[in-house]
């Protein structure tokens, strides 16, 4: 394992790298701690900003390109960019079932799944993981 191959890379691909991680940790956090508190609420804008650093960046890798500059991994940015604000409103309006399960999908299916494919051979992450 080498973080040569990431530092090396262009200063967008890093930002959303570094951000995808932490959100990694800052979420698993989040699924085990207790809900309600202040704590969770604080760290859980934390946790917001760090998805819509992701989502964003990811916007600007286009590496794989099958609609234009996109492709089909870009969706799960559109959720992130759609469902985390969704979410926070939900929490707002008190529904906190319905916010806690557009939360923990937009987790696993954003940093889990779509994480998963950064794993493939080719990908910046797999030769950090792998190596070349």
């Amino acid at each position: 394992m080498s973080l040569e191959p990431l530092l090396n890379s262009s200063p967008i691909v890093q930002i959303h790298a570094f951000a995808a991680i932490f959100a990694l940790l800052i979420g698993a956090s989040q699924l085990i701690l207790r809900k309600g508190t202040k704590r969770h609420r604080a760290i859980g804008y934390i946790w917001t900003t760090f998805m819509i650093i992701v989502a964003a960046s990811s916007l600007f890798i286009n590496q794989i390109r099958m609609f234009g500059p996109f492709s089909l991994i870009h969706i799960f940015s559109l959720n992130v960019l759609l469902m985390t604000p969704l979410a926070m409103w939900r929490a707002s309006q008190g529904n906190f079932k319905a916010h806690g399960r557009t939360m923990k999908i937009t987790f696993w299916s954003a940093l889990v799944i779509a994480g998963i494919f950064t794993l493939m051979p080719g990908r910046i992450m797999h030769q950090v993981i792998f190596g070349s």
